[in-house]
């Protein structure tokens, strides 16, 4: 008869094997920093090496190790699901006139040199909300109100920032947003949830952007524009750049040069309106789909053919090509980390330096911060931060189910809203990188430089400020859903303990 192996207990806790958990860590971060490597292959290499560590510390064996990050890459297998519709979601609405329509509704009445900048952020806003996606709004509509701004005489940065800022806002809160959709799932909160939590505090924030926009458009001329004027000054060149980074985007430049029906707006409408409801994100986001193609067949932008052999492949693809494939080696990676407590030290610090639940909150918006910095892409910030931030959490803060959801809740939107919006902030981020290359393609009559999109992007300097200072205050109890549970109904533990 065999015996059967007993297993060993982990390695005596030392300061050797505490540096040790800590090297995959920082072995991801220097592939991508240092070494220029894709996140994806990055986490890859570094799974590898934290196998091996967990192997050495936890004395695993390989098939432990499989079962450990196929359980962790599972428990967001719905994550992948709602990834590759909103995809769909956001392909759909480029193409078939969503986001034609609603450009052209806001430049209908006419845009002068006052007025270009405010209105190109909150277009901007409502067009990411549709799309999901700030990379594809700011590729849409900054060739229009780049050379609007011109033709108008306006502020080109102060328009430039407008532009950037508003993209980033669908990006965050937006239901098909891949940002939104990762950063839910891996604190294990329902996205409407999320939605709901943030929504007061994001439209706060607009409202404020949009009056300072405003008033330091005030000394501006005021001559009128239109959006068919900017349109026609965009050189060849210009349209070259934008079919190499967004094809989407000279679809999207073409519908609203010959307009389509205003009627094309309520795919939009429906998936909002369904997911204030409270109906389920996957519901919202197939009426979405479908009601942008029914809507599109009207209009005669779009077919059914083109739905079933273009926009779904194409969507599932996009989402399947990097998003996927990224959160299963991420959360695959993570879940080997947990696995040897790499993270008590980082705990053992933030608590030793919180004497209030809100103090460990910031601590956590702090680390988000510091990941988007570090890895300068917002994604890679996600993955890498909520692993470390929700274990701060789960492990040192107690509370109901009820408050501790709400806390998931806001660490959700931190690992969001910090990684979008701080990437406005961040000149070597990946995303003003995308920016000022777009943006000196379409505009050549400018030199753009990061610094045009950090000195006066007010809406990423008034979310970013605003939710830590929120957060740490406790004010922001004055925010309709945004309250954070407080003690004593959450306690730090080692208050609890003594």
């Amino acid at each position: 008869m065999k015996k059967e192996k007993i297993k060993k207990p982990p390695r005596e806790e030392t300061t050797f094997t505490t540096i040790l958990k800590f090297v995959p860590i920082l072995l991801l971060v220097s592939l991508i920093v240092f070494g220029g490597l894709e996140i994806m292959v990055a986490a890859f290499i570094s799974s590898i090496a934290a196998a091996a560590i967990a192997m050495y510390i936890n004395r695993n064996t390989v098939d432990e190790i499989v079962d450990i990050m196929a359980e962790n890459s599972g428990k967001v297998a719905i994550v992948y699901l709602i990834l590759m519709l909103a995809y769909c979601v956001a392909e759909s609405f480029m193409r078939s006139g969503v986001g034609a329509s609603i450009i052209n509704i806001s430049l209908h009445l006419g845009i002068s040199g006052r007025t270009v900048a405010p209105v190109a952020f909150l277009v901007c806003c409502v067009l990411s909300v549709a799309t999901g996606s700030s990379w594809g709004t700011f590729a849409a509509c900054a060739p229009i109100f780049l050379w609007l701004n011109y033709i108008v005489n306006g502020n080109l940065v102060l328009t430039a920032c407008a532009v950037a800022g508003g993209s980033c806002f669908g990006d965050n809160i937006g239901l098909i947003s891949d940002t939104t959709v990762v950063s839910s799932g891996l604190n294990g909160v329902d996205i409407i949830d999320r939605v709901r939590h943030q929504g007061a505090w994001s439209v706060l924030c607009v409202v404020v952007s949009a009056i300072l926009f405003f008033v330091f458009s005030m000394p501006l001329p005021d001559i009128v524009g239109s959006a068919e004027e900017a349109i026609n000054a965009i050189p060849a060149e210009a349209w070259a750049a934008l079919e190499a980074e967004r094809p989407s985007a000279i679809v999207l430049l073409n519908q609203v040069k010959a307009g389509v029906p205003y009627y094309m707006i309520i795919p939009m409408f429906i998936v909002v309106g369904l997911a204030v409801t409270g109906i389920s994100t996957m519901i919202c986001l197939g009426a979405g789909i479908f009601s942008a193609v029914l809507f599109g067949m009207m209009a005669g932008t779009c077919t059914i053919t083109e739905l079933v052999h273009d926009i779904l492949p194409n969507g599932f693809a996009d989402a399947g090509s990097f998003s996927v494939a990224l959160i299963l080696w991420i959360t695959a990676f993570s879940g080997i980390i947990a696995s040897m407590n790499a993270f008590a030290p980082i705990g053992k610090f933030v608590l030793k330096h919180s004497k209030k639940v809100s103090h460990l909150m910031t601590w956590n918006a702090l680390i988000a911060m510091f990941c988007n910095a570090a890895l300068s892409d917002e994604m890679a910030e996600i993955t890498t931060s909520v692993p470390i931030t929700r274990t701060l959490i789960d492990d040192n803060i107690e509370g109901s189910e009820e408050d501790m959801y709400k806390l998931r809740l806001r660490n959700a939107t931190f690992a969001d809203a910090l990684g979008v919006y701080g990437s406005q902030l961040i000149p070597w981020h990946c995303y003003i990188v995308f920016y000022v290359s777009l943006a000196n393609a379409i505009f050549p009559m400018y030199e753009f430089t990061p610094a045009t999109f950090i000195t006066h992007n007010i809406m990423a300097i008034v979310a970013c400020v605003s939710i830590i200072v929120l957060t740490f205050t406790g004010l922001d109890r004055f925010i309709p859903g945004f309250k954070l549970p407080s003690e004593p109904n959450v306690r730090l533990k080692k208050q609890v303990n003594g």
